[in-house]
């Protein structure tokens, strides 16, 4: 079979990207290369954009999308600095042995992003591969892309970043020990410890799914800083497994999957007014994920 290399970021493996590995697996058999970290990290780090999933999973979920191989390319300063033609000779050639390049529209690449998709094109013949240029897939007007979906994400648009995606959107990281209030007044609740890259919906109640091992437990989500209660906290993404009792959850690795938005966050005038919205919140977030 053909040697196809299909070249991107591919953070979240959203249907934009999952059309250009499609497009790969009808040329042959697929390898897909991927950059970490994230480019802008090199060009300028205080731009550096949060991730919508971590490598081990971005190197999953291209595989699931019908990826033979995925390999993962240290993207430092050298590997910056190499010029079209060099990312070609060395990379394309020299470590793929690249017979087919697939790439989305927007792709550049080399020294300050000088070799185009239209320069790929011209030079693949004499190098010995074709070239199959995707085109960027639209949603309601505007290109499915991963800076798109962070924004969705952030302003809490969590349904149509779900779309989007093909998926849930998901947070990953330990159980962390958090200030036990829920657990005091009958909620008790996980709380997920996450990388400063982590993509956090905006502050509100979400229904949705924790996961820890080999259990899925539909939940209730809360993001913020718990307004009702004194004192001044971070913001926290915690997970209440719906009509669980006795979860000993700390240490282990939780994935909260976020599903629905409930509502905004909301400073309760006391327990009493909280303890009702909670119940009601749960009645609802058990209701949309039994669907």
């Amino acid at each position: 079979m053909k040697k196809v290399v299909a070249i991107g970021i591919f953070d979240g493996v959203h249907a934009g990207h999952q059309q250009i590995i499609a497009t790969a697996k009808h040329q042959g058999d697929v390898t897909v290369m991927t950059f970490d970290p994230h480019p802008t990290s090199v060009f300028a780090p205080e731009r550096t954009p949060t991730q919508l999933i971590n490598i081990k999973d971005r190197i999953e979920l291209l595989k699931k999308a019908g990826a033979s191989a995925v390999d993962v390319v240290n993207f430092n300063k050298d590997f910056s600095q190499l010029t079209p033609d060099q990312f070609i000779e060395d990379i394309l050639i020299g470590r793929f042995s690249a017979e087919h390049v697939v790439i989305g529209e927007n792709f550049n690449f080399g020294y300050k992003a000088q070799g185009t998709p239209k320069y790929l094109t011209e030079v693949g013949p004499k190098y010995g591969f074709g070239v199959s240029i995707v085109k960027l897939q639209e949603d309601r007007g505007s290109t499915i892309s991963s800076s798109r979906i962070r924004n969705l994400i952030i302003d809490g648009e969590i349904e149509r970043a779900n779309e989007l995606l093909t998926r849930n959107f998901y947070l990953k990281g330990p159980v962390i020990h958090g200030e036990k209030r829920g657990r005091e007044i009958g909620y008790p609740t996980a709380n997920i410890g996450l990388t400063p890259l982590a993509t956090i919906p905006a502050d509100g109640v979400y229904a949705g799914w924790l996961s820890v091992g080999e259990n899925r437990w539909a939940a209730a989500i809360s993001i913020g800083t718990n307004p009702t209660f004194p004192g001044v906290r971070g913001r926290q993404v915690e997970a209440y497994a719906l009509d669980q009792v006795g979860l000993d959850l700390y240490d282990q690795e939780g994935k909260i999957e976020f599903g629905y938005r409930l509502r905004d966050t909301l400073k309760f005038d006391g327990l009493a007014p909280l303890l009702e919205q909670m119940k009601k919140d749960c009645d609802q977030a058990r209701e949309l994920t039994s669907k």
